[in-house]
């Protein structure tokens, strides 16, 4: 049964080269596994920041770190591969969050036209990051989230890990802030 318990435990830990609001230090660290074309993967995102915003007054600033880690299921999503490489190509432009938001929030929209109106919304620099997707530049990386999620026992998006334990709780807000207040204070000394 170890095989079991391997499945619910992160195997990559938090790396400095991951998308993180937060300190990954924190004492409730939460890392997603999503899809952009995947509606379930936005409902948990908006799940995770009604969560932090609720959370807000009664924690300090330090106490939650949120983690996001591309989980494309291309078999049946075909177009968020490619979402993920639009917000790895705002990312190099400092602006992964912003694209982040912009794809979760027009999921049922990310062709390659809509990818670029995004891009110049944000203002990005159009012709470096039509280059990143053109020469696929950002395609290891993400590579490199699935495989961790892979071998965390993730077989589909949204997966979510709390302090490094696959959350499998209900999908509701009032659920998620009871596991992240017990995490914040089994951390606080």
């Amino acid at each position: 049964m170890a095989n079991a318990r391997e499945q619910h435990s992160l195997f990559v830990p938090p790396l400095m080269q991951d998308h993180i609001r937060g300190v990954p230090n924190a004492s409730a660290v939460l890392i997603m596994y999503g899809d952009y074309e995947c509606f379930q993967s936005a409902n948990v995102y908006r799940l995770i920041k009604a969560a932090q915003q609720q959370l807000s007054c009664s924690c300090q600033e330090n106490d939650v770190c949120f983690i996001f880690r591309h989980f494309p299921q291309i078999l049946i999503h075909p177009h968020a591969q490619r979402a993920a490489e639009a917000a790895e190509a705002a990312a190099v432009q400092g602006q992964f969050w912003q694209m982040h938001e912009v794809l979760f929030i027009h999921q049922q929209a990310l062709e390659d036209g809509y990818l670029v109106e995004y891009a110049n919304y944000l203002g990005l620099d159009g012709s470096r990051f039509l280059q990143d997707l053109s020469r696929k530049v950002h395609i290891a990386r993400i590579n490199a989230d699935s495989e961790g999620g892979h071998q965390s026992g993730v077989k589909a998006a949204p997966a979510l890990f709390v302090n490094g334990i696959r959350y499998s709780d209900r999908w509701n807000v009032e659920q998620l802030i009871t596991v992240i207040i017990n995490a914040i204070s089994r951390g606080k000394p």
